[in-house]
């Protein structure tokens, strides 16, 4: 009888675990709900700045502009900017990001550059503490869907290390996301801005839907639609000048794209460990209740058993 209440407490046990693991999965799925609003909301600025830096573009030759933001200096150190999560229960998530920039540090070493780490978020900052890594700023307790202001502020402390050439270019270490069961950690240079960079390309929007009662991610196609700038267009101001004022503003969009990449990997990949969860909670049960079953079964025909010795014994 004890074994058997020891496998009944266990069953309840699991049952509970797998009722907070559902709700923790349907939690992210209503976040990545959230973050793919976000960034449908934001892509109307993104676009129209994409068409002023076109014509801009098509008015200037930007090699020609000689802004610090597009100036290219010998790289004798490099500043990694590692977007990260704050919590856990994400798979590997965080993990495979920090491995990124950590392979990435040593082939900087390798090749004899300085580096020091910009950090957005606890799973990382605290890796790198541990380790006695060089570490110029860290940004943690973040909006779990990133906003502007937030982007803004990180932008700012980049520009702030670019141009006092504390760091000759800026790398942005990130999780991109791919589907909800799959993300990929990539390195994109962030400064010096690259002229190419700046040109229209197609973009994609991921959209969460479900079908057949399970959550999947459809992507999308989207171009920018950018015209060129009348020829009979007067700036009041130098275009120089309105292309060194816009640019830490298409820097901001691209960290802010990045952020919101991120987010939307880490929330995928806290649905996926969750379901996961879930599913060998489910498995669990079903092996316990089996157990159970048969630890029942031999407790009744031991029972029986012994009342029929009894018998035959008063017999």
């Amino acid at each position: 009888m004890a074994n058997l209440k020891a496998i009944r407490d266990r069953i309840q046990s699991v049952k509970n675990t797998k009722k907070i693991t559902e709700a923790m999965r349907l939690v992210a799925a209503a976040r990545v709900r959230r973050a793919q609003e976000q960034v449908l909301s934001t892509r109307p600025f993104a676009d129209r700045l994409a068409q002023v830096l076109y014509g801009l573009q098509a008015r200037l030759r930007f090699e020609e502009a000689n802004l610090p933001l597009l100036r290219k200096r010998e790289v004798k150190s490099v500043g990694l900017l590692v977007i990260s999560g704050d919590r856990g229960l994400c798979g590997g998530y965080n993990t495979n990001v920090i491995k990124r920039a950590e392979n990435r540090a040593k082939e900087l070493k390798a090749e004899g550059i300085d580096y020091k780490f910009v950090i957005v978020g606890r799973k990382a900052a605290q890796y790198f503490q541990r380790r006695d890594q060089p570490i110029d700023a860290v940004y943690t307790g973040l909006e779990q869907i990133p906003t502007a202001a937030e982007a803004s502020n990180i932008a700012n402390e980049l520009l702030s290390l670019f141009l006092s050439e504390s760091v000759d270019r800026i790398e942005l270490i990130y999780t991109r996301f791919v589907s909800l069961v799959s993300s990929r950690p990539v390195v994109q240079t962030l400064l010096p801005l690259d002229t190419q960079g700046l040109e229209t390309a197609d973009d994609e929007i991921f959209r969460l839907t479900t079908r057949g009662g399970q959550f999947e991610v459809e992507r999308q196609k989207v171009t920018a639609q950018v015209r060129s700038l009348p020829n009979d267009m007067i700036f009041e101001q130098d275009p120089v000048q309105i292309l060194d004022s816009l640019l830490p503003l298409y820097l901001t969009n691209q960290l802010l794209r990045a952020l919101q990449e991120s987010a939307a990997s880490e929330l995928a990949a806290r649905m996926t460990a969750m379901s996961n969860a879930s599913d060998n909670a489910a498995e669990l049960i079903n092996t316990l209740t089996l157990s159970y079953n048969k630890a029942r079964q031999a407790s009744i025909t031991q029972e029986i058993l012994e009342v029929v010795g009894g018998a035959q014994a008063l017999s």
